[in-house]
């Protein structure tokens, strides 16, 4: 076992096997961690005793429920009052990035076990991968309008290939989805309830992998399964698809009033919620995405991430949910009239010497 503060690598048999280890932190991503994962995660992609990889979190609440923004908030806000060079709020972002990009690209089974709570950076570190595999207690959500940024970690990929317009509603929205919704977005690949979960590692180590990788994984997790109900967002697919089609927020405020269901009354309040930028951003960056592939998707999310970093809202929303904890932001512009197209435009310029960039 290789152990590094907050995240540890073993191999077992032809499995390796990550463990995010911050429990008290719902195992939140922060640098060090990507930072130690990246490297492995490439030298277990050469090593031909390595046949599959298997993610987890430590704890019984969370896999993993987001990145460490509240690191990236101080550093920011240091950097905003003439302290420090900000190199967090670059860094963080690149790095993560490009280990999304890694487990996008890998090349072995690469086995997600979203048993808890899995939000932001924790789904950048498992949808990218071949097997997603939800429980009883998983919680997905991409909440990021809520504070001032935008669903990144590969949002522009893997939410406008979602049923309809199901990926602009989770995105827009940040709702909070369980095990049925995550499977019927296609996010989920399997689900087996939680206390099933350390059986199927030890089936992995234990399984005779003569044959095609991928199929000896379905066939492990297959005889775990369990069932994970019916799909809430089934019920609201149509209305979801009328409303969330248009090209402006605004567009799709009206048609939720003109909807006038409970759905649609609730959805409006949340909306109202939401950073005005953020949204109008969000609902940019994805239709964008859908005809992005990956790399220039994550080459747009860094120039986002960075306009963020310089921006208000950001440093806002992390106050009042996490450092303040009044739930009460002050978003600047405060309302959808007033965030110009100028404003969105500038979230999507080129850095130049400063964009993101893969070896």
């Amino acid at each position: 076992m290789t152990e590094v503060q907050d995240i540890r690598f073993e191999v077992t048999g032809p499995i390796g096997v990550v463990t995010l280890d911050r429990p008290k932190a719902l195992n939140a991503l922060n640098l060090p961690m990507i930072r130690a994962f990246d490297p492995v995660l490439a030298q277990w992609e050469r090593d031909p005793a390595v046949r599959a990889v298997v993610v987890q979190g430590a704890g019984d609440r969370a896999f993993c429920a987001g990145g460490d923004v509240r690191a990236v908030w101080d550093d920011g806000k240091a950097m905003k009052a003439g302290q420090g060079g900000g190199a967090l709020t670059r860094d963080f972002f690149r790095e993560e990035y490009r280990l999304n990009r890694r487990i996008h690209r890998f090349a072995k089974p690469y086995v997600a076990l979203l048993d808890g709570i899995t939000m932001g950076g924790g789904v950048g570190l498992s949808v990218h991968g071949s097997h997603r595999v939800t429980t009883e207690r998983t919680l997905f959500a991409m909440p990021e309008t809520g504070i001032g940024l935008f669903p990144d970690v590969g949002g522009s990929w893997f939410l406008p290939r979602c049923p309809g317009r199901t990926g602009t509603y989770v995105a827009l929205t940040g709702t909070r989805l369980h095990a049925a919704d995550i499977r019927y977005l296609g996010v989920g690949t399997h689900h087996v309830p939680s206390e099933r979960l350390a059986a199927v590692v030890d089936d992995l180590a234990a399984a005779d992998w003569s044959g095609d990788a991928g199929g000896i994984v379905d066939a492990v997790l297959g005889r775990h399964a369990g069932d994970a109900g019916e799909p809430t967002l089934a019920a609201q697919r149509a209305a979801i698809d009328r409303c969330f089609g248009f090209d402006t927020v605004e567009e799709i405020l009206s048609a939720l009033e003109r909807e006038g269901t409970d759905w649609a009354n609730a959805t409006l309040t949340v909306l109202s919620q939401m950073s005005p930028t953020s949204l109008k951003v969000t609902l940019r960056q994805i239709r964008t995405g859908a005809g992005l592939d990956f790399d220039d998707a994550m080459r747009m999310e860094y120039r986002l991430s960075q306009a963020c970093m310089r921006g208000h809202d950001f440093y806002e929303g992390i106050r009042a949910l996490l450092v303040d904890k009044d739930r009460s932001p002050k978003w600047r512009p405060a309302s959808l009239r007033d965030v110009g197209e100028a404003d969105v435009e500038e979230h999507f310029a080129p850095l130049g010497s400063n964009e993101l960039t893969f070896v």
